[in-house]
Order: structure tokens, then sequence, then C-alpha cells
């Protein structure tokens, strides 16, 4: 009866599953597709949606040798084949080959890019396979072919192919040489030119750029542009993030429709095609009474903005691959605090600046890097602080920490309390402590940059009087 075992490749992410049989004289019966057992050895939990089978009533079928752009679980339902498999993604394996004589006993899962061929060795074979995409005209554009008798792949076949049964179409397919590689699926940035989407951009340079004008998330119509089985990742940076304008009736309305609707509508797509989300969430989702914010508090927010950031993240955390990347205190290129004091500094403005509302900044770059590290290395999905290193500190306290780096005075900022500042004016809650524990990220290999490192580079890279 044997183990069901899931075995590696010299094609990374082409997996070999052996499959038990439990037989008697009825038969046999197997477990084609386990997802729970599957898993747990280390097979994707790849998402099929469609199963096919081939037919062939006679030795010496040959068929393919294609690459389609989604996954499929291979297996023979009755009879043998010999089975090949070419990587013609683009990298360092392109041009590999695989071969393996699968029975009812043998399984392969065949990744994204990764060309499938078998030989029929038995009379009346059933080849089946299990695929993660609805097969579509547009899908078949993207696939790539490799010919069969192609010398370079040295693939020893158990029926030569002058005496087998191919196809026309499979017996013109190109040579590995004049191969197009498949590309790999694709990182799209939403909000790709606001703080965080310049620094992500200059990560992903290859990344689909979605802003406005020309692209609006709270617009359903312009998510239907994008190809997204061809998606690996979103990360959506885009955000209502102007918080006293959100106290109105209509910044209510608008925080609600991008912070919360746009943002389902992002979690559906993501769930529906097996794509990674990173979301970008804010220390704004609680009321501030805690000295240090860790990842698993209850959500508290004090006004609309916090609260349709937690409604987001609610929404998020429930597709099975997300990200929700919480942090504070946002410092990029833009519009920011850190500018601002610092052109106040070059003018001779001595402000007056809240000393009673503490966190640490986080510079975009920062941010940035962290968002490739959790995807890049696989971390685990969930919930993660990203902020700078270093001591927790007053908006006052960082101003000054500004005006000492232009040369000034840092007794020409003036501290004040919230309470005194925002007399007279309209201005939403804000959270008292807005400091986010940094232990998870740390615990994945990720270190965050030490704030008064971060702050002196930008501060002097900062153009006078702008």
């Amino acid at each position: 009866m044997g183990e069901l075992t899931v075995k590696r490749t010299a094609i990374p992410g082409l997996l070999v599953l052996d499959l038990p049989l439990h037989g008697d004289a009825r038969g046999w019966f197997k477990e084609n597709w386990q997802r729970e057992k599957m898993t747990a050895l280390g097979l994707p939990d790849f998402g099929p949606v469609q199963n096919n089978v081939s037919f062939n009533p006679q030795v010496g079928v040959a068929r393919g040798i294609h690459a389609e752009p989604w996954d499929k679980l291979v297996s023979v339902a009755t009879g043998r084949v010999f089975g090949a498999w070419v990587d013609l993604r683009a990298g360092d394996s392109f041009g590999r080959v695989v071969t393996v004589e699968l029975g009812p006993d043998t399984a392969v899962f065949v990744p994204r890019g990764v060309a499938n061929c078998y030989q029929t060795l038995e009379p009346d074979t059933a080849y089946s396979y299990l695929v993660n995409d609805h097969w579509s005209p547009e899908a078949k554009a993207s696939y790539t072919f490799v010919n069969l008798a192609d010398p370079q792949l040295g693939i020893d076949w158990p029926i030569p192919l002058e005496q087998a049964e191919v196809s026309e179409a499979d017996r013109n397919h190109p040579m590995l040489a004049d191969v197009v590689p498949m590309a790999p699926r694709r990182t799209v940035i939403v909000g790709a030119n606001g703080q965080l989407g310049r620094a992500l951009r200059l990560l992903y340079p290859d990344a689909i750029a979605l802003a406005r004008p020309g692209f609006d998330l709270s617009r359903p119509d312009d998510l239907t542009r994008i190809r997204w089985a061809d998606v690996e990742t979103i990360i959506n940076a885009s955000a209502f993030t102007a918080v006293d304008a959100a106290e109105t009736p209509e910044g209510r309305r608008t925080a609600w429709a991008t912070n919360v609707e746009a943002v389902a509508r992002l979690a559906r797509i993501a769930t529906e095609h097996r794509i990674t989300l990173v979301q970008m969430s804010s220390d704004y989702v609680f009321d501030g009474t805690a000295d240090l914010h860790t990842e698993d508090e209850p959500f508290s927010p004090l006004g609309v903005y916090g609260q349709t950031k937690a409604a987001g993240d609610a929404i998020v955390s429930t597709v099975p691959r997300h990200y929700i990347v919480r942090t504070s205190w946002v410092i990029g290129d833009g519009k920011n605090f850190v500018a601002t004091m610092a052109m106040l500094a070059d003018k001779g403005v001595r402000p007056t600046v809240v000393d009673d509302q503490y966190g640490r900044l986080t510079f975009t770059d920062d941010l940035a890097r962290a968002i490739r590290h959790l995807v890049g290395t696989d971390a685990a999905y969930g919930v993660y602080n990203v902020t700078g290193d270093g001591p927790v500190q007053s908006w006052a306290d960082i101003a000054a920490d500004v005006y000492g780096l232009k040369g000034h005075d840092r007794a020409e900022v003036t501290p004040v309390s919230a309470q005194e500042y925002g007399r007279g004016k309209d201005l939403a809650p804000r959270p008292v402590h807005s400091a986010l524990a940094l232990d998870k990220i740390k615990a994945t290999g990720f270190r965050p940059a030490a704030v008064d490192e971060s702050l002196r580079t930008y501060v002097a890279d900062l153009p006078i009087g702008s």
C-alpha cells in the first residue's frame, strides 16, 4: 500500500507524489487529491478549479511539450505513461528536464510555466490533470511550447518519436533555443504615486503601477483592466488618509468607499485568483491608551479614519494569502511632517508642536523593504507591525531633532499639549500612544532601520527651503 510522500525534483517547484493504493479482489482505490494531507507534506495549496482527462487507446501516443499559465496536478487513472517536464520559466533553471514514469500510484505537481508531456506505455491509458484556472482563448495565448524531439533536451523516449503517434502541431513546436521563456507572475502596486508607492516602485521596477488619474481603486470597472491570473502579489498602498476631513459628511463617505469598499474588491480578487494581498494598516485602529501596541490588540478606533482602516483590516484578514502591515507616522517622498519642519527651519519659523502624542517615525524606503522581505521570504501570513526602530518620541521631540539637523537651536520648537494645539480647530481625535511593538517582524529576520539614522539621511537629502 505504501505511504503518501511528496518529493522535490531538480526543477524548482516540480514535486513527485507517491500515492497509496488501497486494493482487494475488487480492484484498488486511491486519494488522487487530498488537500489536508498533501499540503501538510509540502504541496502548494493550489486551489484546483477544473479537472481534465485525456484518454489514449494505444501505446506510443505522445502529447506535449506544453507550458500553461497555471499550476496542475497530473496523474494516471489507468495505464502507465513516461512523463517528461521541461522548465520554460525565465531563470537559472530554464531548460532543465525531469522524467518520471507514472502509474496509478504516482502523481506530479507541475508549477506554472513548467512544460508537461507524456508518452503512453500501455493501451487504454487515462491521463488526468487538475488545474487551478479555467481554460480560455485568452489563457491559451500565454502558452509556451518546446519541441519533443529537441536533442538539447536529451529526453530518452521509450518509443522512438518516429514510431509514436504525435500531432502535427507538437512536431512543429520550436526548439529550446528559440523558446521565449514564460514571464513570472507580476506584482501590482495600487497607489503607486503616493509616498509608499514611489518607494515600492524602486524595489519592484517591473511591477504594474496603478495610480490616479488613470486608475482609481474606487471605480470597480478599473479593476477589470488587469488580467489577474497573471498577478502574484497585490500591494495596496492606496488609502484615504485625510484624518480630519474624514470626520465631515463628504469625507466620511470617501473614507469608507476607499478604505473599505474598494479594499473588499481587492480581497475578492485576491481570494479568487490565489493572489497574495498586502494591505497597509495604521496605528489609528487603536485608541492609543496602551503604551505599546502589539499585532493582536483588539481594534478600538477613535475616529472615522481609524474605523475604516480597522474595517479594511478585518476584510483582508479573510484572504487566504495576506499580509497586513501596520505602521505609523510615515515619512517619504512627498508632503509630510519632517519635510514641513525642515522647510519651517529654513524659513526661520519657530513652530509650536504637540508634545503629548508619542510614537516612532516610519520611512517609506524601510517600509517597502519590509514588505519585500515578508513576500520574498514566504513569511507566515498575518499582521506585522513595521516602523523605524529606536526610542519612542513625541512630535515635538522629532521637530526639535529636525531643527538640530538643520543647524538650528532645538529650543526654537515650542512644545504644546494636543488639547491646546487643537483649540478652535476641527481636528479628529488622535491616539496618544502610537508606538508599535516590533518583535514579530524582527523574528522573521528583518531589522527595521534606526529612526535617528534614517532621519539624519532624510533631512540631509532635502532641498533647502522646499
